[in-house]
């Protein structure tokens, strides 16, 4: 754990110092000390570029990076299989459904609402699209207590085709400017980030966590089987309301500030995993950060290949997924 929070520190130490503008002869460093003091002889573009574009971005990099990996790890653990991730079983999808359809029909109806949903109009639906979508899957994959793991990722695949073909045609009908934000969303950037956004995603991440991360024993609990966790004293229907709901406020939060960012729910467990086997008590502390250690990579690497353009980060963490989703695949056709 700290030597993780160690490679995360120096991680976000090399974001901040990487990038095209020029600072006239300072090093990026130089400029966020006068900024944190105050510097009243700083320039007013250095400022926002090392404060409100690099250092908002980063946290939020940190931040969105390990929501999505401990809900990875979360539903993983709770239906005991590791294929089981926000956005294969069709979260991600519900979440940016709802947040399209905010985005082009908000306009219809906004004004009806009161000020404080409209400001967060986006993120709610997100949320909502999410939930929906996690109840939906859990419904039609449980049966008698029992998840059908093939179930559950082929209603994943029935809700993203869904998502997708309602979405192509809302950026149909979509106007420019809707049209550059439904962009946004479908692949994933962090290029939005603002510290009011940052705030309300660590509101998110703390409240989650303080119910989440001493789940840890809960979770291998549920390894033995629901029975078996019964008998523990586990009380396993409140365990799964508690996760999935957790899950998808987490997953909708991420969703509606950063757009479709994929398979960091499902790289960051299968390497723990296979560190530390299934033991979660372990695994759930570390994927928080290791997923922001992934991200925040990713996302350096998206503003740093393609300079001064930006690679969207959602392409770079689908090419780090796609080769374990193989992988995790291939070991399952071995074991049968």
């Amino acid at each position: 754990m700290i030597i993780s929070t160690i490679l995360l520190a120096i991680i976000a130490v090399w974001s901040v110092d990487t990038g095209v503008y020029d600072f006239g002869g300072q090093s990026a460093f130089e400029v966020l000390g006068k900024v944190i003091k105050g510097d009243p002889d700083l320039s007013l573009s250095d400022r926002y570029v090392v404060w409100d574009v690099r250092a908002a971005r980063i946290i939020m990099a940190v931040l969105i990076g390990s929501m999505l990996a401990v809900s990875g790890t979360s539903l993983q653990g709770l239906f005991k299989n590791p294929l089981a991730t926000g956005d294969l079983i069709g979260l991600t999808s519900g979440a940016t459904l709802l947040a399209a359809i905010a985005i082009v029909l908000g306009g219809h109806f906004k004004e009806y609402l009161p000020e404080a949903i409209q400001f967060s109009l986006v993120g709610i639906s997100a949320f909502i699209g999410s939930l929906l979508s996690m109840m939906l899957v859990y419904r039609i994959s449980t049966s008698g207590g029992k998840t059908n793991v093939v179930m559950m990722l082929l209603t994943g695949v029935a809700i993203t085709a869904i998502g997708f073909s309602i979405t192509g045609f809302l950026i149909y009908i979509s106007k420019d400017e809707q049209l550059r934000d439904l962009t946004f969303w479908n692949l994933g950037s962090l290029a939005a980030a603002t510290w009011t956004k940052n705030i309300i995603l660590a509101i998110v991440l703390v409240v989650a966590y303080i119910i989440l991360l001493p789940k840890g024993k809960a979770l291998n609990a549920m390894m033995l089987g629901e029975k078996d966790a019964q008998h523990l004293g586990i009380n396993v229907e409140k365990l799964k309301k508690q996760i999935i709901i957790i899950v998808a406020l987490m997953v909708g939060s991420c969703v509606a500030f950063s757009g479709t960012i994929g398979f960091v729910g499902l790289i960051v467990p299968y390497i723990l995993r296979l560190l530390f086997k299934s033991n979660y008590v372990f695994i759930l502390p570390l994927s928080a950060v290791c997923g922001s250690i992934l991200l925040l990579t990713a996302d350096t690497f998206s503003r740093s290949i393609v300079a001064p353009s930006e690679l969207p980060i959602g392409i770079l963490t689908a090419l780090m997924g796609g080769p374990i989703f193989i992988a995790i695949l291939v070991k399952f056709k071995k074991s049968l």
